[in-house]
C-alpha cells in the first residue's frame, strides 16, 4: 500500500505508538512531520526515518494551543509543499479517582487530548480545503472513551469527545473529500504502565518477550507496531469511502466499534410520570442494562 507524494503530521510521534505511526507512514512513501515535546526523542525518530531512506522533519512543541497547531501545519507546507494527513496522537495521563482529581489534572488532559485534537484538525482541514485535493484526518480515541475506565475521568471524557469529533467532522468535511476516522488503539506502551495489572505486560514487552495469546487475542493488546497498519490503511485510496468510523486494532484483533444508539424504547400516550417509568422500566427499556468499563480491567460485563 503506497502513500507516495503524501505529507503527514503525526502529533506525539517521538516515541511509542506515535513513532510507530510515523515510521509506518514513511515506509509507505509519506513525508512526515514528527512532533514531540522532547527534542531529543523527536530528533532520534526523524534521524531513524531519514536514515532508512524516508523523509521527515521535527517540530518540537506541546500540542494544545492554536499556535502549536498552526506551526505543525506550516512546518509540513514549508518542508514538503503541502499537507494530506493529520494524525492527532499526542496525549498525556493524569489518572485519579473522581474525588481526588484536581482541576489541574482534568484541565491538562483535556487541553492536550481534546483541545489539541480540535485545534490540529481545524488547522489541517483549513489547509486541505485550500488545496482542494481531499485529505485524511485520523484522530486517536481509546477503549476508555468507548467504555469508561476506573480512575480516568479526564482521559475517558476526552477520548469519548474525540470519537464524537470523528462522526461530526466526517459530515462536515465530506464535500471536500476529506475523510475523518478515529483509531481505537490497544497497545502495550509505557503510557499504560500505571494502570493496575498492566505493569507486568509492559515490562515483558520492553524486554522483547513475545506476548501471550491471552494478551494478543482476548485482550486485543500488542505492540505499538501492531497498531500502525490501520493508520496506513485509513490514509490510503483503499479507504476513500471509510469515514466517520471508530476502528480498533491491537495485537491480533481488528474491530469496528458501534456508535451510540437507542437499543430499547417504550411509549406511553400523553407522556410519562416518574411512577409510570418505575412501573415498566425493569420489564421494558431497563430489562437488560448496558455494561461499562474495560472487561479485562475490572469493568462491569
Amino acid at each position: 500500500m503506497k502513500l507516495d507524494g503524501k505529507v503527514a503530521v503525526v502529533t506525539g510521534s517521538g516515541r511509542g505508538i506515535g513513532r510507530a505511526y510515523a515510521r509506518a507512514l514513511s515506509v509507505a512513501g509519506c513525508a512526515v512531520v514528527v512532533n514531540d515535546v522532547d527534542e531529543d526523542v523527536a530528533s532520534e525518530t526523524v534521524d531513524g526515518i531519514n536514515g532508512g531512506g524516508g523523509r521527515a522533519v521535527a517540530e518540537v512543541c506541546a500540542v494544545g494551543s492554536a499556535e502549536a497547531a498552526d506551526r505543525l501545519v506550516a512546518r509540513a507546507v514549508e518542508s514538503f509543499g503541502r499537507l494530506d494527513i493529520m494524525c492527532t496522537n499526542a496525549g498525556i495521563l493524569r489518572d485519579r479517582v473522581l474525588w481526588n482529581m484536581t482541576d489541574d489534572d482534568f484541565d491538562a488532559v483535556i487541553e492536550t487530548h481534546l483541545r489539541g485534537t480540535f485545534r490540529c484538525a481545524r488547522a489541517a482541514v483549513r489547509r486541505m480545503r485550500e488545496q482542494d485535493e481531499g485529505g485524511r484526518v485520523v484522530v486517536i480515541s481509546s477503549i476508555a472513551g468507548q467504555r469508561g475506565n476506573f480512575g480516568q475521568t479526564n482521559y475517558a471524557a476526552a477520548k469519548a469527545g474525540i470519537a464524537a469529533f470523528a462522526r461530526t467532522w466526517a459530515m462536515e468535511c465530506a464535500r471536500n473529500r476529506i475523510t475523518v476516522n478515529a483509531i481505537v488503539p490497544n497497545a502495550i506502551t509505557r503510557m499504560i504502565s500505571t494502570i493496575p495489572g498492566m505493569a507486568p505486560l509492559v515490562e515483558a514487552a520492553e524486554r522483547g518477550e513475545p506476548l501471550p495469546d491471552m494478551a494478543r487475542k482476548q485482550m486485543g493488546m500488542g505492540t505499538a507496531e501492531d497498531v500502525a497498519p490501520l493508520l496506513v490503511f485509513l490514509c490510503s485510496d483503499a479507504a476513500s469511502d471509510v469515514t466517520g468510523q471508530c476502528i480498533g486494532l491491537g495485537g491480533d484483533k481488528l474491530s469496528l466499534w458501534a456508535h451510540p444508539r437507542e437499543i430499547s424504547v417504550a411509549y406511553r400516550d400523553g407522556g410519562w410520570t416518574a411512577d409510570d417509568i418505575a412501573e415498566v422500566f425493569s420489564a421494558s427499556v431497563g430489562q437488560q442494562l448496558e455494561t461499562y468499563g474495560i472487561p479485562f480491567l475490572g469493568g462491569r460485563s
